[in-house]
């Protein structure tokens, strides 16, 4: 019998097997699990040199995965990088100039300045309101200085005239296919752009180079494994995403994980979504950049992976640029963001997309957020799948916010999953009662409907759009109150402490292919373990993100340990 490295006893420890079973003590050693159960049995495991970690009571959990994290683009987000300008460091447009003005004094003239985060929802002069950001509001404190500042969605980048000048942006600009650029009917372009039309001034943003890469991955990973993260998604990683983020989802982001995997510096399991178009594609793009892709063939899987590609199918609720069978409270539907002159030519465009995806044996993941757009990838699955009775292509949703019960339904049946983010939707509930209604609203984000009509659901952060801090989401999932107001929005949706970490852990191995090694605390998985500063079954819901986390192992070390 081999003798333990690490021993955990007296504790809470969630195997988030079948039957959900609590158990008192595990065993960890050689980078797996020996034992899990009693005390007593446990101990037996114990060697001269293992180290025994007395909980007290505190939970233990399978290492968190972060589902839909953006890491590379999250750690390079974080300050002294970027300015945080999100809610509630900013509530204000005086908030934001203040930031702003700061930021160009101390750069000096000439620099770009570069921020993140803003909420119209959380913005006193947007909230609320037809009131929407101008160039004009930046313009007089910072005139020799571009400045761009991306929201907290990365769906709607709004700039300075100088940031204009810079990215060669004018009036003549065209409108690339399923974007949006806002026009004063008096003075002409505002300086904020949606969806695809952000390429126009993405485009100036200066291309992360090798340094800055590993910078940002490694910050994020480090910060990740502060939270208990040992497994993540980056999801879009590509020739479509040169642009995005300021390269954080190009091709070169993935030799850089490649070479941080193979050097041993990261401590996370990384999946990764192939990124084979910007926010306006095509089925010919898909298929050039699938016929240029080359995986990664001499690396650990267990550590780095390509499982499957990314599709962008339609924009975000909060700019209406999700495709809605009824219409936003201020009139309009909007639409898929794929290539095509009507709803009908757009919905076959993306069906061949996905079937592309497809056929060349991987998974699709496809971001999609309106009730219309969400039927017509359902409507592509199910049609790619038929194609060649491929039954595991474990095809997911992403975002998924309005999902309806008939969408559900068939997600369900056909083996298909949704990665939902709970976390947003605490802290836009509020706006979205006024983009699309109360009763609409409650409906966003239905994870208790998708567990019940047995729809592999996972959850993620969606970082860095949301901080990727699980605990939010689990608190969210259990509660659906706002951050803001305190207002609980779609109390039906409410689901148990079980179903919420589920979707952190073995639902989230699954859309890895790799519930059978990880996901769950069962003998012979990885002893990735996320270990808390208190027992979850006994906690305010609401409190559950004050919860500290005190250790993280990955693959039986440990990576992280709290100081008190």
């Amino acid at each position: 019998m081999a003798n333990a490295d690490i021993i955990l006893i007296d504790g809470e420890i969630h195997s988030m097997d079948r039957n959900g079973s609590v158990f008192e003590a595990i065993a960890l050693g050689a980078g797996s699990v020996l034992a899990i159960g009693g005390n007593e049995d446990v101990l037996s495991f114990k060697g001269p040199d293992t180290r025994i970690i007395e909980l007290g009571g505190r939970t233990v959990l399978p290492g968190i995965n972060d589902s839909h994290a953006h890491a590379c683009a999250y750690g390079a987000s974080l300050p002294p990088l970027e300015i945080d300008v999100s809610f509630p460091n900013v509530r204000s447009v005086s908030d934001i100039r203040e930031l702003v003005k700061k930021e160009c004094s101390q750069k000096g003239e000439g620099a770009l300045i570069v921020g993140n985060g803003w909420d119209l929802g959380y913005i006193k002069e947007f909230a609320g309101s037809s009131r929407l950001p101008t160039r004009w509001d930046l313009d007089d404190i910072s005139p020799n200085n571009p400045v761009f500042l991306q929201d907290f969605s990365r769906h709607l980048a709004w700039v300075n005239t100088r940031w204009l000048e810079l990215a060669g942006v004018s009036e003549d600009s065209e409108t690339p296919i399923g974007g949006v650029i806002f026009r004063d009917s008096e003075r002409g372009l505002t300086g904020l752009f949606a969806e695809g039309a952000q390429d126009l001034v993405l485009k100036a943003l200066p291309v992360m180079d090798e340094s800055r890469r590993v910078a940002a991955i490694t910050s994020a990973v480090s910060e990740f494994n502060r939270l208990g993260i040992t497994s993540f998604t980056e999801p879009g990683l590509g020739s479509g995403g040169f642009t995005l983020m300021g390269g954080a989802m190009s091709t070169k982001v993935l030799e850089t994980y490649v070479n941080l995997v193979k050097d041993g510096s990261i401590s996370a399991r990384v999946s990764a979504l192939w990124l084979p178009c910007d926010m306006s594609g095509s089925a010919a793009d898909t298929a050039k950049s699938l016929s240029e892709m080359v995986l990664p063939g001499d690396v650990d899987p267990r550590r780095f992976q390509v499982i499957g590609a990314k599709i962008f199918a339609d924009g975000i609720p909060p700019n209406k640029t999700a495709w809605m069978k009824d219409e936003y409270v201020s009139g309009g539907h909007g639409s898929l963001c794929v290539h095509g002159a009507t709803d009908g030519e757009r919905s076959g465009e993306l069906a061949e997309m996905i079937r592309l995806v497809h056929a060349a044996g991987l998974q699709a993941g496809v971001h999609v957020t309106g009730d219309a757009g969400i039927e017509a990838v359902v409507d592509a699955f199910e049609k790619a799948v038929q194609s060649d009775n491929r039954t595991d292509s474990r095809h997911y949703i992403i975002h998924g916010d309005f999902a309806s019960a008939n969408s559900l339904k068939r997600l369900g049946a056909g083996g298909f999953g949704i990665n939902m983010n709970p976390g947003i939707k605490v802290a836009i509930s509020d706006l979205m009662d006024e983009v699309v209604g109360e009763d609409r609203s409650a409906s966003q984000w239905p994870v208790r409907s998708a567990v019940g009509y047995g729809v592999h659901v996972m959850s993620s952060s969606d970082a860095p759009v949301t901080k990727p801090d699980w605990r939010i989401a689990v608190s969210a999932m259990l509660t659906r109150k706002s951050k803001a107001s305190g207002k609980v929005s779609g109390e039906d949706e409410i689901v148990d402490l079980h179903t919420a970490l589920r979707a952190y852990t073995i639902e989230a191995a699954w859309q890895d292919f790799s519930e059978v090694w990880k996901g769950s605390l069962e003998v012979g998985k990885v002893a990735d373990v996320c270990i808390m500063a208190s027992s979850l079954l006994d906690a305010d819901p609401e409190e559950i993100p004050e919860i500290p986390i005190d250790f993280t192992i990955f693959n039986g070390q440990i990576v992280y340990e709290r100081v008190s």
